[in-house]
C-alpha cells in the first residue's frame, strides 16, 4: 500500500509517518506543500492520500479538485484541523472517501485508511470482473484461480491490492475451496514475491512440538536435539508464511504468535537471545473463529491481529458458472496424466455435476472427475461413470434400463427438474396432470 501524507507541518507529517509505519505501513512518503503534492500525485501511482486542508499557495481542496480526475483509483483522506461542514460536504463531493479532524485518535485513522484501502481494492474488482471470459479481470498474481464467477473476481481483486501493505490477511471458506491457492497469489502480489512461500499445517503439528516447530529450538534444549533449528518463522523470513487451520493453534501459543506478530521478534527454545523476522503471514482456517473467540478457544486481539485484511471464498455450489469450467480443466489434465481420450461430458452427465453439492467443493470436483476418466468406457464421461462418487445420484443416471424403466426414470427426471410441481412437469411431458398421478401410482 503506498501512501502520501500531504501536510505544511512537519511534525504532523512525522508523527502520522512515525504511526503508519508502526502499524505494518512501510510504504509512506510526504509533502509539506499542495503544488508539490500535485505533481508528485499525477506523476505516481498512490493508493491513498492523507490531505490536509489549510496549506499556503494550494489549499487541500484545490488539490483534491485538481488530481482527483487523473486519479480516480486513488482514495483520498481529509486529516484537517478545520471543523467545518461545509469543507467536509465539498471535500466528499470532490471525491474524498473520509474527511477526519484532528487530533485523530491512531485506531481510527488505520482503521478509515485500512477501509478505503478495502473500496479502492473492491472497485478494483468490479472493472477487472466486467471483462468477460473466464481469465479477463483475474489478476495476474492469482493465475493459478479458474474462475469466471464475477463474485470470485471481485475477491481476487480485493485480496490482489491488500496484499501489497504486507499485513496479515485471513482467509476463511470450506474445505476445498482453493485457500491455498489464494495464499500463494497474495504472497505474489506482496512486497516480498521473491522471498519464501513457507506453507504450515497447524493441525499436523504435536501440540508438544508446537513451539519448536513454530519459533526453532537450540541445541541441547530438549532430548533429541542434536542442532540449531530454525523455526517456520525464520525460514519465512522476508517472504510469507502461510498458516493453514490457524483456528487449531493452542490456547496457551496464541499469546506469543500475537507477541511475534507484533514485535517482529522470535526467541528459539532454550534460546535467550531474540531473532528478528521479517515476515508476512497469511492464515486460513474453515472454522468460524469469532465464535471460538466467544467460546474462550481463540483470543480476540489475536484474530484482530491475523485479520488485517478478511477474504472469504464462497463454496463451489455458490460458484455460478464455475463447474462446467473447472471441470473441462480437470477432464484435461487427468486424460494427460492418465493417456486417456476422453473429449468431454455428456448432457446428463453435465447435468449431474451440476445438480451435485459437492461439500469437499472443489478437491472434490477434480477427484469426481479424476474417476469418471479413469472408469469412461466411451468418448463422453456418462452419468455412470459420476455414479459411484456420488452416492445421492438420481434415478436418471442408469445406463441400460427397459422402455418401461425409462418411464419412470424420465418422469422423474422432469419432476426433479421442477420442484415437484405437477402441474408444469405434466405440461412438459405433453399429458394431463391425472396421468402424469397415474404413472408415479405405477412406480410405486
Amino acid at each position: 500500500m503506498r501512501i502520501l501524507i500531504v501536510d505544511d507541518e512537519q511534525v504532523a507529517l512525522t508523527s502520522v509517518r512515525r504511526v503508519l509505519k508502526r502499524r505494518g505501513l512501510p510504504e509512506v512518503e510526504i509533502c509539506d506543500n499542495g503544488k508539490g503534492a500535485v505533481t508528485r500525485i499525477k506523476d505516481q501511482d498512490y493508493d491513498i492520500v492523507l490531505l490536509d486542508l489549510l496549506m499556503p499557495g494550494m489549499d487541500g481542496l484545490q488539490v483534491l479538485e485538481c488530481v482527483k480526475p487523473f486519479r480516480s483509483s486513488t482514495e483520498f483522506i481529509i486529516l484537517t484541523a478545520v471543523d467545518d461542514g461545509s469543507s467536509a460536504v465539498t471535500a466528499i463531493r470532490l471525491g474524498a472517501y473520509a474527511y477526519l479532524v484532528k487530533p485523530v485518535d491512531n485506531e481510527r485513522l488505520v482503521l478509515t485508511i485500512e477501509r478505503a484501502y478495502e473500496r479502492k481494492a473492491l472497485a478494483a474488482g468490479l472493472a477487472g470482473a466486467g471483462g468477460g471470459g473466464d481469465r479477463a479481470g483475474v489478476p495476474e498474481a492469482f493465475g493459478e484461480i479458474i474462475t469466471q464467477n464475477p463474485r470470485v473476481k471481485e475477491l481476487l481483486g480485493y485480496a490482489e491490492i491488500m496484499a501489497r501493505g504486507g499485513n496479515p490477511v485471513l482467509i476463511t471458506g470450506e474445505t476445498g475451496t482453493g485457500k491455498e491457492l489464494v495464499a500463494h497469489g497474495i504472497h505474489r502480489a506482496g512486497p516480498t514475491p521473491n522471498g519464501p512461500f513457507v506453507a504450515v499445517n497447524i493441525a499436523s503439528i504435536p501440540e508438544t512440538l508446537f513451539e519448536s516447530q513454530l519459533f526453532g529450538h537450540i541445541k541441547g534444549a530438549f532430548t533429541g536435539a542434536e542442532r540449531d533449528h530454525a523455526g517456520y518463522f525464520e525460514q519465512a523470513h522476508r517472504g510469507t508464511l502461510f498458516l493453514d487451520e490457524i483456528g487449531d493453534l493452542p490456547l496457551n501459543l496464541q499469546v506469543k504468535m500475537l507477541r511475534v506478530l507484533d514485535e517482529k521478534l522470535v526467541v528459539p527454545l532454550g534460546g535467550a537471545k531474540p531473532v528478528r523476522v521479517d515476515v508476512r503471514v497469511v492464515s486460513a482456517t474453515n472454522r468460524d473463529l469469532d465464535e471460538a473467540c466467544r467460546q474462550g478457544r481463540f483470543r480476540l486481539d489475536l484474530l484482530y491481529r491475523l485479520r488485517s485484511a478478511h477474504v472469504h471464498l464462497p463454496p463451489l455450489r455458490e460458484r455460478e458458472g464455475d463447474i462446467p469450467l473447472l471441470a473441462s480443466r480437470f477432464l484435461a489434465a487427468a486424460c494427460s496424466r492418465h493417456g486417456r481420450s476422453v473429449r468431454g461430458f455428456g448432457p446428463e452427465a453435465l447435468d449431474l455435476l451440476l445438480r451435485m453439492t459437492f461439500p469437499g467443493n472443489i478437491r472434490e470436483l477434480a477427484q469426481v472427475v479424476e474417476n469418471a476418466v479413469l472408469l469412461a468406457d466411451s468418448p463422453l464421461v456418462m452419468p455412470r461413470h459420476l455414479g459411484a462418487c456420488s452416492p445421492s445420484a438420481p434415478a436418471f443416471a442408469r445406463s441400460l434400463c427397459t422402455l418401461k424403466e425409462n418411464d419412470e426414470i424420465h418422469v422423474a427426471f422432469v419432476l426433479e427438474h421442477v420442484g415437484g410441481d405437477r402441474k408444469q412437469a405434466a405440461r412438459i411431458l405433453g399429458i394431463t396432470v391425472r396421468q402424469l398421478q397415474r404413472k408415479l401410482r405405477k412406480s410405486q
